[in-house]
């Protein structure tokens, strides 16, 4: 076994580190779309109280796992859970704490690439005199590898390398290296939200144009924090409060295990748990609610925005907007919206890959060195499918199965590892051990019972989900190779039918009944709208539309036939990657075992 002597240079630099690891590209990107999407403010009601009674537990539990196992010299979560609760397949759900981080790492550094990419194109001055619609485009052309915003080929590769390289250089100094990352990083971060956080709050009507004559900053403001409680009755806003505590808290990855593992034995962690907990909160709820939603209303009016929102929102508006405040504003505010979304980000992908250099120091005697740029070279091979394939869905699959499912699936197990089988009675102790605060009593019951139902309901409540996304029910092309091609839905709900308004030979255009959000500001509430939409097919090759110009077409028909190469192809490579990749790591653990067994260091 390596012994190793680092550990974390100073308290502040141990809680900006972890804060860095939960505050992330969720915070200002997910949470507001979150938001809206599920109530307003009526989502903050859930959020919190996810954020109370699984949140926080799972902080709890994390830390004070971590330093247990790093008491016994083990800094990665399979033999972390190894030195708590003894039995030669129970280690094994620690794969889940080193897989998550190399899946995830592998398309969040994508994500990072981005916002590098368009702090070059804010200081280059590109967005000037683009249109909203010219801005989104850009966007499209960044991620279509046949395109180029700078005139060098394959940009989006190159930058997402680049980015990769540079998370691993970092990484192979060690502690040090994210510690002062972490130093930097998150004051800057903070004090550049606070910045466009008053610009949110203080844009008003001043945004407001003959296209977008209602646009209003305070609007979406008020959108935020006004709760529609009739939303509260709604399941799916629930899991959307518990799937964006999980991902806002890195809680159920395992990289708190992996930095709690270099706290002294006698150091606190429940005040620095709590501390990482609140100041993530803090960047989420009141800087990440006061930038992209308040300054895309202020300019483009609440109801696009609510029929609008997703997760690239940021990239496909927020430079035009910045635009509107002058070409030297404009590339200030650039700088300090992607700087900032780059800090958040790169805090979190440094944590994400210490669970690997972990195990692979401890178990296998490898430096900083080797075990950095091995996680940079693997974090490359799985990400790349989801650069060149981004546009056929891989990027969305790699979040479900390694951004979802495998978050809850490692929480769920590891909350009843912790409180029934290594025991609370031990579990109370090691959390409360050092501890420079009282933790009320209360949270011994959640933590037992409380946090286990909750967590079970959202595992248990997801597997139809799972078991539908596995059989790609969720598309009527579900096969990799076909001869035929079928309409998808053309509503959310998959009951409108498309009528052919266009059709020649490689394109088919339809229209159809849609339903649209819109915003009641005296009476504070959602309702909606109807109108008539259009969705276009474009085909290729031997590819040929089997519908004319009048025919009413249902979800499911046949529209083209000829020679395609479906969406799941692509799928099913990627998630055949990240089975691999979990089967790889499995059999690390199990010569890692052998090793300790022969070594007389195994447990069982």
């Amino acid at each position: 076994m390596a012994t190793t002597t680092e550990s974390w240079g100073s308290r502040v630099g141990l809680i900006l580190a972890m804060a860095g690891n939960a505050v992330g590209l969720g915070n200002f990107l997910r949470f507001p779309v979150q938001a809206v999407q599920n109530g307003g403010g009526a989502f903050i009601i859930p959020y919190l109280i996810c954020f109370l009674l699984m949140g926080i537990p799972l902080l709890f539990i994390e830390w004070s796992s971590g330093r247990y196992g790093g008491k016994f010299g083990n800094h990665s979560t399979p033999y972390i859970l190894d030195s708590m609760v003894k039995g030669r397949l129970l280690k094994y759900i620690g794969v889940f704490g080193i897989f998550t981080n190399l899946a995830i790492v592998a398309y969040y550094a994508y994500i990072e690439s981005w916002t590098i990419s368009y702090v070059y194109h804010s200081l280059m001055g590109t967005f000037q005199g683009m249109s909203q619609g010219e801005v989104a485009g850009f966007f499209n052309s960044y991620v279509d590898l046949s395109h180029t915003t700078t005139g060098i080929p394959y940009e989006a590769v190159i930058f997402y390398v680049l980015c990769l390289a540079f998370n691993t250089f970092i990484l192979s100094k060690g502690l040090k290296g994210v510690e002062k990352v972490a130093k930097i990083g998150m004051p800057l971060l903070i004090l550049f939200g606070v910045l466009l956080a008053i610009k949110g709050y203080t844009l008003g009507t001043s945004g407001a144009s003959e296209l977008f004559p209602d646009a209003n900053a305070v609007d979406g403001l008020n959108f935020l924090w006004t709760p529609q409680f009739s939303s509260l009755a709604d399941p799916k806003v629930w899991l959307a409060a518990a799937g964006q505590i999980f991902f806002t808290l890195s809680v159920g990855m395992g990289t708190i295990h992996c930095y709690a593992a270099y706290v002294k034995p006698k150091d606190d962690i429940a005040l620095n748990a709590v501390s990482a907990g609140f100041m993530n909160g803090f960047v989420e709820v009141v800087l990440g609610s006061a930038i992209v939603i308040p300054i895309a209303a202020g300019y483009l009016g609440l109801d696009w925005v609510i029929n609008n929102a997703g997760f690239g929102m940021a990239f496909q508006t927020m430079p035009y907007l910045f635009e509107q405040w002058g070409p030297a504003l404009a590339m200030v505010a650039g700088v300090m919206w992607f700087g900032l979304l780059f800090f958040a980000g790169i805090t979190s992908s440094l944590a994400m890959g210490t669970p690997w250099m972990g195990f692979m120091r401890d178990e296998f005697g490898w430096n900083r060195t080797k075990g950095a740029w091995s996680f940079g070279g693997l974090a490359l091979l799985l990400g790349l499918p989801t650069v060149f394939f981004y546009n056929q869905g891989v990027f969305d699959d790699y979040d479900f199965w390694a951004g979802t499912v495998s978050l809850v699936t490692f929480a769920f197990f590891e909350v009843i590892l912790f409180a029934w089988i290594f025991g609370m009675d031990k579990g109370w102790k090691e959390i409360n051990h050092g501890s420079d605060i009282r933790i009320p009593m209360g949270y011994r019951f959640i933590i037992k019972y409380i946090t286990p139902l909750l967590l079970g309901w959202v595992f248990f409540s997801s597997i139809p989900n799972i078991v539908d996304r596995v059989l790609h029910k969720d598309t009527f092309n579900n096969k990799s190779f076909a001869t035929e091609y079928y309409a998808e839905n053309f509503d959310t709900s998959g009951a409108a039918v498309g009528k052919v308004v266009e059709s020649d030979r490689h394109s088919v255009k339809f229209s159809f009944q849609n339903i649209r959000k819109k915003y009641d500001k005296e009476n504070k509430s959602s309702f909606q709208e109807p109108f008539t939409d259009y969705k276009e097919y474009r085909f290729k090759g031997d590819q040929h539309v089997t519908v004319q110009k009048g025919d009413i077409v249902k979800p499911g028909a046949i529209i083209a036939k000829g020679s395609f190469t479906n969406k799941v192809f692509y799928k099913n490579l990627g998630r055949l990657i990240l089975l691999g990749l979990f089967l790889f790591i499995s059999f690390l653990v199990y010569l890692a075992f052998n090793k300790r067994r022969k070594e007389g260091r195994a447990t069982l």
